[in-house]
């Protein structure tokens, strides 16, 4: 195989959604596997909705899913520009060779004429009559100025291509109208300018979504008639929302960066996105890195049918790569939710940080997402507790007594770890005749302000004794005041 030159070819009017991502990724994943060349183009031939703010916010979104160009925008290339609003003179020119060579021609039609004439006729299609015109005719209205769009002239026959997905596929010429390449105001349209950038780019390879299948004869058509060379195409599938329907803003975020910002991943949204639509053939295996996807990624394990969005599974990815992040890792990802929650300490990764890594380790298999940690963890880091009224109705009434003889246990118990922490509390339960589960739910509520958390007796333990005890006496206050 030909070193393989892919493009991701986005368009500026909004980030980088979770479809484009995976789009993305999987030319990504082709070019790097193959040795090829992964290249970048912003298709910002909208300038109404394009603007530099989703230019930046996809380039951001690239970089956090770690998603390298070797040529694009901030890196340049031998084919720049690779904003394609900055090409319109070449694409022009390649329209004014294919009207000179009669691949395309003039058309003077208004708006108003061709709505006349199709509801006349019945067919939606363009009826050519600005191609039956003269060369005088067409020269006699160029000279007056007349307002005109260029049509590429539709040969005739079918369009066939083998899709490295879905297989042979074919469109017959008789239902593809003659298409503007050239619009009225002088701008090239979509059809053209991608043409026109993926042969002066020398792409190889054109890997997009399913909902461009049926731009892809006219493409080919465009290809041909420039006398360049064809190239192969991949039509992925679709993403759609657990309903079924095309994932948007109704099934939740859809930008990845609102994904990164509440605590998702990269690694995890590359394995999950990686796997919606393609698989790694035999076996069941799920987790991959990066490394691993580029060594057993290809496009024909694509997919062909469209696939589905789960929320839940993603979470599940991103809690599997979080529980693989080295401690120091780990905290160095947190740093900036537990900073932006008033938590940081910068002893965290100094002189506490073995304490800190015990703690996130105590939440590890509870954590879906990074957010988590700050908020499950919250009582860790904060001396004062946030107490969940309903869990202090339900475990700390008529509790006063035994949460105060407790404490008095825990200031003698020697060493102050979970096993002799478990076992001074059990002996205070049945020395007091309640049952040792309402002292532990109660001693739960006192130090977390929650009816649930992870192991109280390692919670304790790390906590320490004397945030242990003085949570233990605000309790103690706490369940005095609901029996007066």
């Amino acid at each position: 195989m030909l070193r393989p030159r892919v493009r991701f070819a986005p368009s500026p009017t909004g980030y980088l959604h979770v479809g484009g991502a995976r789009t993305a990724l999987f030319n990504w994943l082709f070019a790097r596997r193959e040795g090829g060349v992964f290249i970048l183009r912003i298709e910002d031939t909208d300038a109404e909705r394009s603007s530099k703010e989703m230019v930046e916010g996809i380039l951001d979104g690239l970089r956090w899913l770690g998603l390298d160009w070797d040529e694009g925008p901030e890196i340049g290339g031998p084919h720049a520009p690779y904003f394609q609003s900055r090409r319109f003179d070449r694409h022009r020119a390649m329209a004014d060779r294919l009207v000179a060579e009669g691949h395309a021609y003039y058309c003077y039609c208004t708006a108003e004429e061709l709505k006349v004439r199709r509801a006349e006729s019945g067919f939606e299609r363009y009826d050519r009559q600005c191609l039956k015109l003269s060369a005088d005719e067409v020269a006699a209205r160029e000279r007056a100025g007349a307002p005109r769009v260029v049509r590429f002239k539709v040969p005739e026959g079918a369009t066939a291509f083998d899709d490295l997905v879905h297989g042979p596929i074919a469109f017959d010429g008789a239902n593809i109208e003659d298409f503007v390449i050239v619009r009225s105001d002088g701008l090239p349209t979509y059809h053209l300018s991608v043409v026109a950038d993926d042969v002066a780019m020398e792409i190889t390879h054109v890997v997009r979504g399913d909902d461009h299948i049926s731009n892809t004869p006219k493409h080919i058509l465009l290809f041909r008639a420039l006398g360049a060379a064809v190239p192969q195409f991949a039509h992925v599938p679709l993403i759609l929302g657990p309903d079924k329907k095309r994932l948007s803003k109704r099934h939740g975020a859809t930008s990845v960066m609102e994904y990164a910002s509440s605590g998702i991943l990269p690694e995890a949204m590359v394995n999950f996105l990686a796997l919606l639509g393609w698989s790694p053939g035999a076996g069941d295996r799920e987790l991959f890195t990066r490394d691993d996807l580029i060594r057993a990624f290809s496009l024909g394990g694509i997919s062909g049918g469209n696939a589905v969005f789960n929320t839940e599974k993603l979470e599940w990815f991103n809690q599997q790569h979080m529980m693989l992040l080295p401690p120091d890792e780990l905290g160095r990802r947190l740093q900036p939710l537990f900073a932006a929650a008033g938590l940081w300490d910068p002893g965290y990764l100094e002189e506490r940080h073995a304490w800190f890594f015990a703690v996130l380790e105590l939440f590890k298999p509870r954590a879906k997402r990074l957010a988590d940690f700050v908020e499950q963890g919250r009582f860790f880091f904060s001396d004062a507790v946030e107490y969940d009224e309903v869990a202090v109705a339900k475990y700390l009434r008529d509790m006063d007594q035994h949460l105060g003889a407790l404490s008095e246990a825990f200031a003698r118990v020697e060493p102050f770890d979970s096993g002799s922490l478990e076992s001074t509390l059990r002996g205070v339960a049945e020395g007091r005749g309640v049952k040792a589960a309402s002292l532990i739910h109660a001693c739960r509520v006192a130090v977390t302000g929650k009816a649930v958390s992870p192991g109280l007796f390692d919670v304790l333990a790390l906590l320490g004794r004397s945030r242990v005890r003085a949570r233990l006496a605000e309790a103690a206050s706490r369940a005095a005041a609901l029996r007066a």
